[in-house]
């Protein structure tokens, strides 16, 4: 399995923007198509964005759209997720993670290989 590690959270305010990373060891990032989760206090893992192997196919959650961009390289392995206007409801724990899926998926439980995490906190 692909060992993920994300980096970049923090704390901002309304507003702010934010780059998160998440770098892959272990296996080459080109076998997988990859994903952003959240997970707020006292609610579900949710789905955030994806991305196709290649990178030219992306989805996003609708509370997204417009504000956040998922990318890739996989020259330097590594995936992205760019956070513009970001708001107090955007505040959560962020999870990349690898699935095989042909086709990608937005379902969590989808995804075979996850990152420990990293804490996104937008102060209103």
């Amino acid at each position: 399995q692909v060992q993920l590690v994300e980096s970049g959270g923090g704390l901002v305010q309304a507003g702010d923007s934010l780059r998160l990373s998440c770098a892959a060891s272990g296996r080459t990032l080109r076998n997988y198509n990859m994903g952003w989760f959240r997970q707020a206090p006292g609610k579900e893992r949710e789905f955030v964005a994806r991305i196709s192997v290649t990178g030219e196919n992306t989805v996003y959650a609708d509370s997204v759209k417009g504000r956040f961009t998922i990318s890739r390289d996989n020259g330097k392995n590594t995936l992205y997720l760019q956070m513009n206007s970001l708001k107090s409801e955007d505040t959560a724990v962020y999870y990349c993670a690898a699935t095989t899926y042909y086709y990608g998926s937005s379902f969590p439980a989808d995804y075979g290989s996850w990152g420990q995490g990293t804490q996104v906190t937008v102060s209103s």
